[in-house]
């Protein structure tokens, strides 16, 4: 049976890939380099910055040297964007409201940096329904290694096969699958809802129980 429900963020809870992207762009832009918009989807999306900056230097010859700077410049500007358009969603109070009152236990796993994750829940207003938060400060190898993943299911003193992952991006999805959790894929943030979430947990208990 379900137990928990582990979310990503960007692209599920939070519309933030193009707060990430422009917030990049501009720290980038400073020194002359950029992202197009389809290489930040095809190769870049759901990836924390500072591996972004490492593709950025192996492919585009970004200097190494400018990876802490423009690190901390683009950690800065997505919190300047995230003040400017975060705000409360009412699908997905609703859906974390009753998911935690349900007794299902909440996490939040993302790629971003922790300042991020908890001051986009908060201006969300759903910090007060998350039992969890885990960024990729909180684990050795990001997504699509399973690791961060793994780590919520043992801070719950779960089983993977207790817990359901939603997940947008490719990177995520296949950090889910490799953790052994029941995935729920998600294209858009309008698609978590608390009836999508709990038609993909029927259908699990349901395949559990025959």
């Amino acid at each position: 049976m379900i137990k928990a429900i582990l979310f990503d963020m960007d692209g599920v809870l939070i519309d933030a890939k193009d707060w990430h992207y422009d917030a990049l762009n501009r720290a980038l832009g400073a020194f002359g380099f950029g992202i197009s918009r389809e290489s930040h989807l095809s190769t870049f999306d759901g990836l924390p910055t500072r591996r972004k900056l490492e593709i950025l230097s192996e492919v585009y010859n970004l200097p190494v040297g400018l990876h802490d700077f423009l690190n901390e410049l683009k950690q800065r500007f997505t919190i300047e964007i995230t003040y400017q358009k975060c705000k409360p969603t009412f699908n997905h109070q609703n859906a974390l409201c009753h998911l935690h009152k349900s007794g299902l236990k909440i996490a939040v796993c993302s790629n971003s940096v922790r300042n991020t994750i908890v001051s986009m829940m908060s201006l969300s207003d759903l910090d007060k329904y998350i039992d969890l938060v885990l960024s990729n400060e909180d684990v050795h190898k990001s997504k699509p290694d399973p690791e961060i993943y793994l780590k919520a299911v043992e801070d719950f003193g779960l089983k993977p096969e207790e817990c359901l992952i939603l997940e947008d991006n490719e990177n995520g999805i296949k950090a889910a699958i490799a953790s052994g959790c029941y995935l729920l894929k998600i294209g858009t943030p309008a698609d978590v809802t608390l009836q999508n979430i709990e038609n993909k947990i029927n259908e699990i208990n349901l395949s559990i129980s025959e």
